[in-house]
């Protein structure tokens, strides 16, 4: 069987594509809340609404989490994702055509369940495609694309907001909706899930598409077959536990890596650099920012978010998932503590509001122009930590750490947790600086003080070991801080000798 695409790379270009989307959704309303035209079609939103309005398409995605979790295992990863598209372009169209906020809710629910599909689906899928050397580089272009997502939408809502009209915003609702329909034409030539197939008993299209992607279409090549015969064992030991059964995933065997999986996408959501990107436009009039050059500064972060993911995607697999997580939760709890300190000392209550928005309240004083500089550089730090840390790595941590038989569940109900916390920092963040101001910093900075301390303590080391390998890495039951430590099985390197010996060869039919 051959595929029109087997290039692993190619492969992820396509199925990042989600990830493109939800950083459309991140900054889609960033350039445009504070416009006339925006204001004047939805009758001047008030924080709540606002906050309601942003929180919609976190909630849709929550709920298209929960969706997936019955869907991914029973249809495949390939038309979880197509349905996903589908959904996501009726979203789009609903959203362009809003006339009132109820309408736009309605849209950013739909695109909201899809991207929960997309990004509960699409790093489950590359991380079993991928092998276990590169895998968190290939997972680190999820987050790439979200940023690089995030930063085409804001600059196309700034260009558009010198029309003075509403293509304001319905230009940009309607731009989102074509590289769903590129993601959704290109999933007829990609592979299904390998692992995926051997769940269903199609071994031979299994070892089809392992031969495609890491042996040049050579079922007989050393890699292919090590990796087939690993899949064969693991999903003989998944088929002697019988059915899935969710009490499984609050077994005390998996209790630790199911946890490991939500948590790191609520520390993630509450490490406080979402609710800036989704807000920044706010933070910069707290700054004492306005017009053009609030819109400017602001999208500075969406730069920072696109380069310092780079490093991620180079050095991830070397340097390992703790490290960035201990030593990213740190310097985030430096740099939103240092911004609030700064704030505090020298800014002022503001009634009624700022520069037209009653959700700022606070802002700094006229002849601080050191402290404001501050305050932006501050901000600027935490983007740049947490697009090299938490952010590549909330996307391949769950995805690596489940065993094959939870694997499309437990990873729908940790990137659940990613949405419903996004839908709560979207939704109350507004009405947080309307009512606590920089006081707001000071609960995202504490928040990390606590992701530090579980990172150190409950995650251990997975960089560079095989999906199999990480199932024993668990089972050891070894101490987080000395699974760096700890020697890897090394078992498919040995499975790969073996086959370049001719010591190991596999007939499917033996399945």
């Amino acid at each position: 069987m051959a595929y029109k695409i087997s290039n692993i790379y190619v492969i992820t270009a396509f199925l990042v594509i989600g990830g493109l989307l939800q950083g459309f959704d991140i900054s889609s309303l960033s350039a445009i809340l504070s416009t006339k035209p925006f204001k004047e079609r939805f009758d001047s939103p008030t924080a709540d609404q606002q906050g309601g309005i942003t929180a919609s398409i976190s909630g849709g995605s929550f709920l298209g989490c929960l969706v997936n979790m019955f869907v991914v295992d029973r249809f495949g990863r390939r038309h979880t994702l197509m349905a996903g598209c589908i959904i996501f372009i009726f979203g789009s169209i609903i959203c362009t055509a809003s006339i009132d906020i109820a309408m736009l809710i309605v849209g950013r629910l739909l695109c909201g369940g899809a991207v929960g599909m997309f990004t509960s689906t699409g790093p489950l899928f590359l991380a079993e495609l991928s092998r276990p050397e590169t895998r968190g580089r290939i997972l680190s272009f999820q987050q790439w694309s979200i940023t690089w997502g995030a930063l085409i939408m804001y600059y196309i809502t700034f260009g558009t907001s010198y029309t003075k009209t509403e293509a304001v915003f319905r230009v940009p609702w309607a731009v989102q909706m074509f590289p769903a329909l590129v993601l959704f034409t290109a999933l007829f030539f990609i592979p299904e899930s390998p692992r995926w197939l051997a769940s269903r008993d199609r071994w031979e299209d299994a070892l089809a598409v392992l031969a495609s992607i890491h042996g040049q279409g050579n079922h007989q090549a050393p890699i292919v077959q090590a990796q087939y015969a690993e899949i064969r064992d693991s999903m003989a030991v998944a088929e002697s536990q019988g059915k899935v059964k969710w009490a499984e995933l609050v077994h005390r065997d998996n209790i630790l890596r199911i946890s490991n999986g939500i948590f790191v996408h609520i520390w993630t959501q509450l490490s406080g650099n979402n609710a800036l990107l989704y807000y920044i436009v706010y933070i910069f009039q707290m700054a004492g920012l306005t017009g053009n050059v609030k819109l400017i500064a602001s999208s500075v972060q969406y730069i920072i978010n696109v380069v310092f993911t780079l490093p991620a995607i180079l050095f991830l697999d070397r340097i390992g998932r703790r490290p960035a997580l201990i030593g990213g939760a740190f310097f985030m709890m430096v740099w939103l503590y240092s911004a609030a300190g700064v704030m505090a000392q020298y800014g002022h209550y503001v009634p009624g509001g700022f520069d037209g928005s009653s959700a700022v309240t606070w802002t700094m004083n006229d002849d601080a122009k050191s402290a404001k500089a501050a305050v932006i550089a501050f901000t600027y730090l935490l983007v740049a930590t947490y697009s090299f840390t938490w952010a590549p790595i909330s996307w391949c941590y769950p995805s690596e750490i489940y065993p094959i038989r939870l694997r499309g569940k437990a990873v729908s109900i940790a990137t659940s947790a990613n949405w419903i916390l996004g839908f709560a920092n979207n939704y109350y963040t507004p009405p947080a600086f309307q009512n606590i101001q920089w006081k707001t910093f000071i609960i995202f900075g504490t928040f990390n003080v606590v992701a530090c301390l579980h990172a150190f303590f409950f995650f251990p080391e997975t960089k560079q070991r095989s999906l199999e390998d990480i199932d024993e890495l668990f089972a050891t039951g070894v101490k987080p801080w000395k699974s760096s430590t700890l020697p890897k099985s090394d078992r498919l390197h040995r499975l790969v000798e073996e086959a370049d010996k001719g010591k190991l060869q596999l007939d499917v039919n033996e399945v």
